[in-house]
């Protein structure tokens, strides 16, 4: 069921956004005078289609990784006298370049749409309330403590914990200084300086947070088995959704971050765990079990002990919570400035994966995007529009990247053709049609490779 759920999730998501690019370039296309010929979402044999009265067929294919528009052009085929003003190869340099721009275009207007649909209807954040401080870290050392509520970093304000999370990002392999602002008192912000250099370079941006010495405020979340993975060592060793864990090692176990940091701190190591079990007639009994974590490491090579458990499900203190909302305009507003923030969230990774201060490991292929689209679609509206935006904007800077059979390769073409005024030889053409073919084959390896070590 999960994995029907993911590939349906990520047919949906594919196809919202592969629409939206193709739309893009067809809607410029006809005011451009061009004749389309076909508009599909999808590759290989048509699943459904139909014409309309312009002789455009719109198809719908069987293989869902992507589409395209097809125009009339005399470099594919043979065209008709009276057609060939209607030919995308007769047409201005200038409109050959806004048909092409079209695709990508749409896809950041779409994002600038989601974020709007998000702002307007209003979601609930995680207040980014300091809990502890560890001592001699970065952060302590600039001066913060306990009880700071977190209200900007680098000028980008902050909201909630994704939204320090997502300013934080920016700055992975970065040398210099992060500054935060914060405040105890709302009627008196201060602003901190943190010392980095080559942030997380080698570690995980899972560690975002505690690289800085910060953990967020929390409330004490019992240790009560949520999920249990199939084939893990949970399961192995008798774990089942519900246990509520008690002591680990004659440990005592009062939360869920403590039992986290017991059997991640057990690689291969058997340990004692003591649980309180209820029956199918609601009554509870104890049991002890020897679990065996499993070892894993991290980017950085750490070696950490790991279960296949998740915590149950848990509501946060209605005092932690903030409600965030806005009307049409200021809405907009916001929804402007979160993808342009994104756009160069993403700019700024490519940068930083060419120089290496960023690992490939973290491109991610069609298995990652289907998991990560069932879990947005399964938590809500307001998760499932954000994961939209952020595709959308990634897309649409893929596409724009100047290589060769992709839309930027296209754009780039059209670039020199303006300067030169002359195309391109058609022997350069095919060299860089074939460079760029290569490039994007290694991407896709090198992504799915990763999804693929991800599940294992």
């Amino acid at each position: 069921m999960d994995v029907l759920q993911s590939v349906l999730s990520l047919l949906l998501t594919l196809g919202i956004l592969v629409t939206i690019h193709e739309f893009g370039h067809f809607w410029v296309a006809r005011r451009c005078g061009v004749k389309v010929l076909r508009f599909s979402v999808g590759f290989g044999k048509p699943i459904f289609s139909w014409t309309d009265k312009l002789g455009t067929e719109f198809v719908l294919a069987m293989i869902p990784l992507g589409g395209y528009v097809k125009m009339l052009d005399e470099r594919e085929a043979p065209v008709e006298e009276s057609l060939k003003s209607y030919a995308f190869n007769r047409k201005k340099v200038s409109q050959r370049i806004a048909i092409v721009a079209a695709g990508p275009l749409a896809n950041f207007i779409f994002a600038i749409f989601a974020y709007w649909l998000m702002f307007l209807s209003g979601f609930n954040v995680l207040i980014p309330n300091i809990g502890t401080v560890e001592a001699d870290s970065i952060a302590a050392k600039s001066g913060l403590t306990a009880g700071y509520e977190i209200t900007a970093v680098d000028g980008q304000e902050t909201a909630g914990w994704r939204s320090v999370s997502m300013a934080l990002i920016n700055r992975i392999g970065d040398t210099g200084v992060l500054t935060i602002n914060a405040h105890k008192d709302a009627s008196s912000v201060s602003q901190f300086v943190l010392p980095i250099k080559d942030w997380l370079v080698d570690r995980e941006p899972s560690d975002l947070l505690s690289s800085l010495g910060l953990i967020p405020l929390r409330p004490v979340v019992p240790a009560i088995m949520g999920g249990v993975q199939k084939g893990s060592p949970a399961e192995e060793g008798g774990l089942q959704p519900g246990d509520h864990i008690k002591r680990v090692n004659d440990l005592q176990i009062e939360s869920w971050h403590e039992f986290v940091k017991v059997v991640q701190a057990s690689p291969e190591k058997e340990i004692q765990v003591d649980l309180i079990r209820e029956d199918s007639n609601h009554l509870q009994y104890s049991v002890r079990l020897n679990l065996k974590p499993g070892s894993h490491q991290n980017e950085a090579g750490d070696t950490y002990g790991r279960l296949g458990v998740g915590a149950k499900p848990f509501q946060y203190p209605s005092e932690m919570i903030r409600e965030v909302s806005y009307g049409p305009l200021t809405a907009m507003s916001y929804a402007a400035a979160q993808t342009w923030a994104d756009t160069k969230m993403s700019l700024n990774a490519i940068k930083k994966m060419v120089q290496g201060l960023i690992s490939l490991e973290n491109l991610s292929g069609p298995i990652t995007i289907a998991q990560v689209a069932s879990d947005s679609i399964s938590s809500g509206a307001e998760e499932f529009l954000r994961f939209l935006a952020l595709l959308s904007i990634s897309l649409g800077i893929l596409n724009l990247l100047p290589i060769p059979v992709l839309d930027g390769g296209h754009l780039l073409y059209y670039a020199f053709e303006g300067i030169r005024g002359k195309p391109l030889s058609e022997k350069w053409q095919t060299i860089g049609l074939k460079i760029g073919i290569s490039f994007v084959l290694v991407l896709m390896t090198v992504a799915f490779y990763n999804d693929v070590m991800r599940l294992l």
